[in-house]
């Protein structure tokens, strides 16, 4: 089976942001996947350069796609640009943050 991007990014909906209920995807965190062979490129941000959970997104978004049948080892890289804003986030996430 080829893994492919979309995959990578379900995968990534199963990790929740706990200081906002919602999933990574859904926030507008992820910016991209690459898959080459058995192996994931994420390239995300975070809501803050601040986020005291930095290292746990970082684990827990590996650890999701990790579970993607084919899919052996994979990266996450943290950027800060562009800068994460609350115009990135699904119409969900805005609605429920009182942005929409």
């Amino acid at each position: 089976m080829t893994v492919t991007k979309e995959m990578i990014f379900d995968a990534t909906k199963t990790v929740i942001d706990p200081e906002v209920g919602f999933d990574i995807y859904a926030l507008g965190l992820i910016y991209d996947a690459i898959v080459e062979g058995d192996h994931a490129h994420v390239i995300m941000t975070l809501s803050t350069r601040g986020c005291p959970l930095h290292e746990m997104m970082k684990q827990w978004t590996k650890e999701a796609v990790e579970k993607i049948e084919g899919i052996n080892s994979c990266e996450v890289e943290i950027v800060w640009e562009p800068a994460w804003n609350i115009t990135m986030a699904s119409d969900e996430v805005k609605k429920a943050l009182g942005a929409l």
